[in-house]
């Protein structure tokens, strides 16, 4: 899951206002900031490496530290450690945690497939990425859809207040998410535009995943925050 994820970081701003949004969208999105480092490290090494070829249902990586169920009880712990340390708040550690903890149970759902420790170890997640792209994909769209008119509504009780650009600005960012992925699902861009072969040396698949998590997490700190109260 992608867009998902940064739903839950909006709605825990909204309810723990001490914690940062920015911190928030991060934490939400822990486990993969950790898989591209250790895509890097060679550790979690993502195929296919070119990005014009990669599709949700032919990408292959085993997330064994990033994402795997017992890692998972550390970076639990990490994120607490971290949010109580940064906000100096007890509740603000537990609020990490139960974002980390999120990200695994929505990817459960909707994501790659993840085990207990390692491939060769019990499943821990359905993997409808590889096997069903379209049907994570609607869970998550489902999911997203659900969570913002959730935070929308709560704003409104609060006498929050904002432009139809400003919705429509952040709705736009979660949109652009769900569409990328249902523009991959099954077909890589190479197979829809017809690119031939070729090299440029930034035409890698994470160094593109990146930019799109960058790209959504700037875009969301920079909207989210542009608001009126009627107080």
């Amino acid at each position: 899951m992608l867009a998902g994820h940064f739903t839950t970081a909006l709605i825990a701003k909204q309810k723990f206002p001490k914690g940062t949004l920015l911190y928030f969208l991060i934490i939400s999105q822990l486990q993969d900031i950790l898989w591209f480092t250790f895509h890097y490290l060679g550790l979690e090494v993502t195929d296919p490496s070119d990005a014009f070829d990669a599709t949700l249902s032919n990408m292959a990586v085993d997330m064994l530290y990033s994402h795997d169920l017992a890692p998972l009880l550390f970076w639990v712990a990490i994120a607490f450690v971290i949010g109580k340390l940064l906000f100096k708040s007890t509740q603000i550690g537990l609020v990490s945690m139960a974002l980390v903890l999120g990200h695994f149970v929505l990817d459960f759902f909707s994501g790659h497939m993840h085990h207990l420790f390692g491939a060769g170890t019990m499943g821990a997640g359905i993997g409808l990425y590889a096997s069903s792209p379209y049907l994570a994909i609607l869970i998550e769209a489902i999911f997203s859809v659900v969570a913002l008119w959730y935070f929308f509504k709560e704003e409104s009780k609060k006498g929050i207040v904002r432009t139809n650009k400003n919705r429509a600005a952040i709705i736009s960012v979660f949109a652009y998410g769900i569409i990328f992925m249902t523009l991959i699902a099954t077909h890589s861009f190479r197979d829809l535009l017809g690119i031939p072969e070729f090299d440029l040396g930034f035409n890698t698949n994470m160094p593109t995943l990146i930019f799109t998590y960058v790209v959504m997490l700037y875009c969301l700190n920079y909207f989210v925050p542009k608001f009126k109260t009627t107080e």
